[in-house]
C-alpha cells in the first residue's frame, strides 16, 4: 500500500488476500491487471503496491488459492496470469461473508441504534 497520498488508505491486515481473490472470481488475470482492478474499483482509495501484491499472490498459491500460468499479454509480453481455484472460490465465498458480518458489527457500535449523531 502507498503512504504517499493523504486520501489512501492502508489495507487492514489480511484484506489484500480477499481482495485479490474477488478480483479473480472475475476470471484470470496477470498481476498489474490485479493492482490496477483493486484501485480502480476502490475509488483510487486503495493502492497495492508490487511489494505487497506478489508475496500475498505467491502465499496463495502455495495454499492453493490460486493458480498461474504463463501466457502473453495483451501488450504482447509474457506475463504469468492467475486464476481462482475451486478451493479458492470456497476460501473467498467463506472470507466475504464473515468480512460482511464483521463490517456490519462496527457499523452498529459506530452508529448504535436510538443514538444521534
Amino acid at each position: 500500500m502507498s503512504r504517499s497520498t493523504s486520501s489512501r488508505n492502508p489495507l487492514l491486515q489480511g484484506t489484500l488476500d480477499l481482495l485479490i481473490l474477488r478480483t479473480l472470481s472475475g476470471g484470470p488475470r496477470h498481476g498489474h491487471a490485479i493492482a490496477q482492478h483493486i484501485q480502480r474499483t476502490s475509488e483510487e482509495l486503495l493502492q497495492v503496491e508490487t511489494g505487497s501484491l506478489y508475496p500475498a499472490l505467491h502465499r496463495l498459491e502455495a495454499k492453493g488459492l490460486i493458480a498461474a500460468e504463463w501466457a502473453l499479454s495483451d501488450k504482447g509480453k509474457r506475463a504469468r496470469y492467475y486464476r481462482l481455484t475451486a478451493a479458492g472460490r470456497r476460501q473467498f465465498e467463506s472470507e466475504q461473508s464473515k468480512w460482511e458480518t464483521l463490517a456490519r458489527a462496527i457499523g452498529l457500535v459506530l452508529k448504535p441504534a436510538g443514538e444521534t449523531p
